[in-house]
């Protein structure tokens, strides 16, 4: 038997398996297969499901629209950002405030 026909006679089993109901043990028991065998290829289907269906790209916006450069500023404890259009005197006070 070759490797694809392996697997279709297992995807066919899995199948039959899921919409039988029964238990791992039973329908093993009935289709004379032995339940580590079945465990192994259940393992693969999900394998293979969940690649196949688990990943997938995601657009990403790179633009810099309304994105404003900030500055921050750290002295000891404290952290000041510093937005495009500060007042420099202002800034200028609180930074002599806070070094004093």
């Amino acid at each position: 038997m070759t490797k694809l026909e392996r697997q279709s006679l297992w995807k066919t089993r899995i199948s039959e398996f899921k919409a039988s109901g029964l238990s791992v043990q039973v329908w093993c028991a009935n289709q004379d297969v032995k339940p580590y065998q079945l465990w192994y290829w259940l393992r693969k289907d999900r394998d293979v499901s969940s690649s196949e269906h688990g990943l997938s790209w995601l657009p990403l916006d790179l633009s810099d629209d309304g994105v404003q450069p900030t500055l921050l500023v750290r002295i000891g404890r404290v952290a000041i950002e510093v937005k495009h259009g500060f007042d420099p005197k202002l800034l200028l006070d609180v930074v002599n405030t806070l070094v004093q």
